[in-house]
């Protein structure tokens, strides 16, 4: 968990059970999990395109040598593409509001895409905003 200037930002596996101090739980995968009945979930929302594209999941493959380049490509697919901008706008805004848990169904709990969007969202939810908005505008005019 990571303490940042409102609220908790977590993350957690979709198959842990819900807990009333999850906050908002947004399922951040592109695919369902699993075996997991939709009901069962209990998410908020589920932000599928904030997930890693198609093409690098599939390369990622939870390969732990490949985490290193995956963990960077990611990262960049957040900050440049402006889809992805415009989903960290909104769970800045979702954990300004409330603890916000994201939620992941990768077996691997440190070598995962919800540990690089962690990182990337928290420093997101340090900068100023309006930093960060002038960021966001940059990035849609390119």
């Amino acid at each position: 968990m990571i303490l940042s200037t409102a609220n908790l930002i977590c993350i957690k596996r979709i198959y842990d059970v819900p807990q009333p101090s999850d906050g908002t739980r947004v399922l951040i995968d592109r695919l369902w999990p699993r075996g997991l009945p939709r009901k069962k979930a209990q998410i908020d929302e589920w932000m599928k395109d904030i997930a890693p594209s198609a093409e690098l999941r599939q390369w990622f493959s939870h390969i732990p040598e490949r985490y290193p380049v995956f963990s960077a490509l990611y990262e960049r697919e957040l900050l440049e593409d402006p889809l992805h901008v415009e989903l960290l706008m909104k769970l800045k805004k979702y954990q300004e509001r409330n603890t916000l848990t994201l939620l992941y169904g990768a077996k691997n709990e440190l070598q995962n895409h919800a540990q690089v969007l962690l990182r990337v969202l928290t420093r997101v939810c340090e900068v100023a905003p309006h930093v960060y908005e002038q960021t966001i505008q940059t990035v849609r005019s390119n």
